[in-house]
């Protein structure tokens, strides 16, 4: 993979953490379904940015990855935006062919956390 160089101004605007990165969530344009999160570098999102194709930073593998590389289920970006503190990327992706490695369209698909019914937990 080439080398890309976030410009200046950007890289200014996101808030990296300690290790330079920033968290990423994929998004389907679409349909609205949160996808996966992972992990952007400041080459990442240049190459996200210039290529199109959703690319981040494996922390296991200390390496770019594109998503869809070798399981061609790829994503095609659409737009980039980022939070109101820089410390978040959102993606608005089309996904092809599900999003998380266990096969689910979404990584949030089978987890879900049960909120305890109480009094307290439903003035939210």
């Amino acid at each position: 993979m080439s080398s890309y160089q976030l410009p200046q101004d950007l890289a200014q605007q996101v808030s990296f953490n300690e290790a330079g990165l920033v968290p990423a969530i994929a998004q389907d344009v679409s349909s609205g379904v949160v996808l996966m999160m992972a992990w952007m570098n400041a080459e990442a999102l240049a190459a996200t940015l210039a290529t199109r194709r959703g690319t981040y930073w494996s922390r296991s593998r200390q390496e770019l990855w594109v998503k869809g590389e070798t399981s061609g289920h790829a994503q095609t970006v659409r737009s980039v935006h980022l939070d109101c503190d820089g410390d978040t990327v959102l993606l608005q992706v089309e996904q092809r062919g599900p999003a998380c490695h266990t096969g689910s369209e979404s990584c949030f698909t089978d987890r879900e956390i049960m909120l305890e019914n109480s009094a307290e937990g439903n003035n939210l």
